[in-house]
């Protein structure tokens, strides 16, 4: 998506349910319990993957939604506190849209910590983002918590123990305990039509998309 919008100069977006799975981090792998990490995720039926970028452990579960929104830079320098404002700002307006009742904001001591989140009022994180910048382009990323927060709790909790980092079961929300659905198609809809907004938009089939080898 990067490649394509950079050559193009049109911004891309693309929601989707990854599946069931624990994404570690690079820190994570450089820690004496990596393995004991990756074996209780194992365990308890969440697949391990590593990431090249980004922070600490992120659990997706069945219906966890991950998001990338690929938009066009004529200065790679410039703009990044903007554009995380603006998606924090746009996952917030999209969940809100379908009942959620959601803020921007980080509770202590929760998973995959970050500056750039969204969490259910006075309440657990909902949605942590980050962005890769490159020539050309910016992806903004992040993924939503719609529902089954306890079994995200449950397979973090030993997972971060193992890894010797904080952290508070209590600080896993989701869209659903927010007041917002639990069915993950009305909260991809929600974030489509708000990254969207009021330009004109091409929906591309899974077979159409661009792939690593064009």
């Amino acid at each position: 998506m990067l490649a394509e919008t950079a050559e193009a100069g049109e911004p891309s977006l693309r929601v989707w349910a990854p599946g069931r799975q624990i994404a570690f981090g690079r820190r994570d792998a450089r820690e004496d319990g990596y393995a004991d990490a990756k074996r209780a995720a194992e365990e308890r039926g969440f697949p391990p993957s590593e990431r090249s970028v980004g922070g600490r452990a992120v659990a997706y579960a069945d219906l966890t939604l991950a998001f990338a929104h690929a938009v066009p830079l004529a200065d790679m320098r410039r703009g990044m506190d903007d554009r995380y404002d603006a998606a924090v700002d746009t996952v917030v307006d999209a969940l809100r849209s379908v009942g959620a009742d959601v803020e921007p904001g980080e509770p202590p001591d929760s998973y995959c910590p970050g500056a750039h989140s969204v969490r259910v009022v006075d309440g657990g994180k909902v949605a942590g983002i980050a962005q890769r910048v490159r020539q050309g382009a910016a992806l903004v990323s992040g993924c939503v918590t719609v529902a089954e927060e306890g079994a995200i709790r449950d397979v973090l909790v030993p997972v971060y123990d193992a890894l010797g980092v904080p952290f508070d079961p209590e600080s896993v929300g989701s869209v659903s305990a927010a007041g917002g659905p639990s069915d993950p198609d009305a909260v991809r809809d929600a974030l489509e039509a708000a990254f969207v907004a009021d330009r004109e938009a091409v929906r591309l089939d899974a077979a159409e998309l661009p792939t690593d080898d064009g």
